[in-house]
């Protein structure tokens, strides 16, 4: 498998995750559209966080200048100014696109990903506290109300305690052989203690008696070396591309 296949696996695993996340907040909706996926969030506290968009790969000039089209007239409809398009930084074409669009660069995380027949992770010994979302989101520091109307169980869940105390988190979810990594978090008191690591090493462990095939993450830089250190390798930066304050305003399709 390419670095190119195990990318497109990820972003593929990562729509269906933002899929299962609109089933739940107002108005909230993942299109499929012609050359790539939409995720339109209208209401807080997800529209702060979800409203992204991904075009796909090797598309020619008329239908990647269709599928940008058809990303702005989403998020035009529901009355979003503020997203994300995201493009890999191999893709030098759509970010010449998004360029004359009046985008600009607002942020990157590194997709990484493995092939799980090529590993054998540890059985960390780590006190693992019940599958709780309450705490998860705690640990996590996300708003108020994120996500309290959704059904979040087909997430698979790990929480890690220090000193009974629930300190570590992180969830997966598997979409055709694959799990994708997500949420991985320790409170700050918490961290330089493998926590992170061990979690990640059983869900990875408990994906592969599950029959995945690979494993996919889009990490921040300050985690890139967790994820190296159980077998994840660089697939490449994700540029995450938002409408600059100067873009000409487009009118909604009719």
């Amino acid at each position: 498998m390419t670095d190119a296949d195990l990318y497109d696996r990820g972003i593929s695993t990562l729509v269906t995750s933002w899929r299962v996340i609109a089933h739940g907040p107002r108005g909230a909706a993942v299109e499929r559209l012609r050359g790539g996926s939409v995720a339109v969030f209208p209401s807080d506290p997800e529209r702060r966080f979800y409203n992204n968009a991904v075009v796909d790969r090797d598309l020619g000039s008329i239908e990647r200048r269709e599928a940008l089209d058809a990303i702005e007239a989403a998020y035009s409809a529901a009355g979003i100014e503020r997203f994300a398009i995201w493009a890999h930084e191999a893709d030098e074409t759509l970010q010449a696109d998004l360029d004359r669009r009046g985008y600009a660069f607002a942020d990157s995380t590194r997709a990484m990903g493995l092939i799980l027949d090529d590993i054998d992770p540890p059985q960390p010994e780590i006190d693992l506290a019940p599958a709780d979302w309450e705490e998860h989101f705690r640990i996590l520091g996300t708003p108020p109300g994120l996500l309290s109307g959704t059904d979040l169980s087909a997430f698979r869940l790990l929480v890690a305690r220090l000193d009974s105390e629930s300190v570590s988190t992180a969830i997966t979810l598997d979409h055709e052989g694959d799990c994708g990594v997500y949420d991985v978090a320790t409170l700050e008191r918490a961290r330089k203690r493998g926590l992170a690591t061990a979690l990640i090493a059983i869900h990875l462990r408990d994906a592969i008696a599950r029959g995945c095939r690979t494993a996919t993450v889009q990490s921040t830089p300050m985690a890139e070396r967790v994820y190296a250190g159980v077998g994840f390798r660089d697939l490449g930066r994700i540029l995450e591309y938002a409408p600059s304050e100067q873009r000409p305003q487009r009118a909604p399709a009719r």
